[in-house]
């Protein structure tokens, strides 16, 4: 068994990992890569690997880092199937059709500057047709429940507790008759925190022979959840104060859900204030509906809130907007007000149209609640730059920039060293993956710390070999 790692290897996007074993080749992942424009367009277009021999790819979730160019393997002649659970499979079947509105629409807005500055258009990534053709390779698996893949390559889903339907994925090899034993490989995908809100924790799965662990958070600690109702209200009593608005960019599916129930819990505590919140993501709606369906990914909290007969993502004052017009209008209202909307990374999505109106003014707030990949607009804003640019124009900021990180999907340091511990077992081999370059070093020190020496950091293109 083989594996080339060549997204999300010393860096958070793009995930993408082959793994050879027996003569199948098996894709861990197809993401999109987000950062720089051109840099990502050139990324994401030119995929290291043919499609058209890979047999099968296994998805831990469905955030489009990790699905969102799936489309162009079927552009591209890939007949597989795509492996995933069932909540996955419905979350993609949304949320690739809204990364295709989104591609298109940014591109027009692109294609039409460079057409001005007589330069060549952009084509796009991949089409509708390609959205439905991959569409109908996917192949939904329950959690614990053996997929034989042929040639004694088989996979197991178990709960990864990061967003709905996220799993992490063990793949199992058996000898090929050459007398080796059999081996067995644990993706981490994404990790999520215990305890946070409506997901059950993550599982642990015995027996791997080498791990690839996640290492987004792999150097700090998040703070606790309670402080994020706290700080929530204390953020809502300011806008109220100045008459201004507080900008949540976040992902549509997980971080908006998270911060409804946060703001659900601050309702039956008596302590939500009464001003309108936004949901401005045709997606994020969408996304509920799913979160709605797939009740059997809660834990026992979230199911006791429900058979209390709450729902725990009803807050009221929420409305959830659609329309292109709707989401231009609430930028004309005056304050106070809440608006969540996609992307979470502001590299796209309407998210961007309310920065435009609210970056400048000190009254207002931009609330970041996740990870913000090095490139990024959001990345800029948490590092407060001077002047940022949004959709081609340039901006000074002059709203306050404010950080929730215990909103994180992703387990922080001492959480993934509980679970390394857990399931580390007689492993060999680790491979930090899915992270910057100082928090992969962060993680190898960590392995290393908690008795696995063999830890290793590798490059993207780099091919490693799994030894039993």
């Amino acid at each position: 068994m083989k594996v080339t790692f060549f997204g999300a290897a010393q860096t958070t996007t793009g995930s993408l990992h082959l793994v050879e074993a027996n003569g199948k080749r098996i894709l861990l992942e197809c993401g999109l890569y987000q950062g720089h424009r051109k840099e990502a367009f050139e990324k994401n277009r030119h995929l290291p690997i043919d499609p058209a021999t890979i047999d099968a790819v296994i998805l831990s979730h469905a955030h489009v880092d990790h699905s969102g160019n799936l489309p162009q393997l079927a552009r591209r002649n890939f007949r597989g199937k795509v492996y995933c659970t069932p909540a996955t499979r419905d979350l993609c079947e949304i949320m690739l059709r809204d990364s295709l509105y989104l591609q298109s629409r940014d591109l027009e807005i692109v294609n039409e500057k460079r057409k001005k500055q007589g330069k060549n258009l952009f084509e796009p990534l991949y089409e509708e047709e390609d959205v439905e053709t991959i569409m109908r390779c996917f192949q939904p698996e329950l959690l614990k429940r053996q997929v034989d893949l042929g040639n004694g390559v088989s996979f197991t889903f178990h709960c990864a507790g990061h967003i709905l339907g996220s799993a992490m994925v063990q793949i199992d090899v058996k000898s090929d008759g050459t007398g080796g034993r059999s081996k067995r490989l644990l993706f981490s995908g994404d990790l999520g925190q215990p305890n946070q809100p409506i997901l059950r924790d993550p599982e642990t799965p015995q027996g791997a022979d080498a791990i690839l662990i996640e290492s987004t958070y792999a150097d700090r600690d998040h703070p606790t959840s309670e402080d994020v109702k706290g700080r929530l209200k204390a953020f809502m009593d300011d806008i109220i104060q100045l008459r201004s608005k507080l900008i949540i960019p976040a992902f549509s599916v997980g971080r908006t859900q998270q911060i409804l129930y946060y703001l659900n819990r601050l309702e039956e505590q008596g302590r939500l204030p009464r001003i309108p919140i936004y949901v401005d993501s045709p997606l994020s709606l969408k996304a509920t509906q799913v979160y709605k369906r797939h009740r059997e990914c809660y834990d026992e909290d979230a199911c006791d809130i429900l058979r209390s007969g709450i729902d725990p993502m009803l807050v009221p004052g929420l409305q959830f907007i659609e329309s292109p017009a709707q989401s231009m209008k609430i930028d004309q209202e005056a304050g106070p007000m809440v608006i969540i909307a996609a992307s979470g990374m502001c590299e796209g999505g309407r998210v961007l149209h309310h920065l435009q109106c609210t970056v400048e003014d000190s009254r207002n707030i931009i609330l970041i609640v996740g990870f913000q990949a090095e490139g990024t607009l959001g990345r800029q804003l948490v590092e407060r730059a001077k002047t940022v640019k949004i959709l081609g124009d340039e901006y000074k900021l002059g709203a306050r920039v404010h950080t929730i990180n215990a909103l994180s999907a992703h387990a922080d340091r001492r959480e993934l060293m509980g679970w390394f511990d857990q399931v580390k077992g007689n492993a060999k081999q680790v491979f930090a993956i899915h992270g910057e370059p100082e928090k992969v070093d962060a993680m190898c020190a960590l392995v290393k710390a908690h008795g696995v020496a063999n830890v290793h950091d590798p490059v993207p293109g780099e091919k490693c070999e799994i030894r039993p």
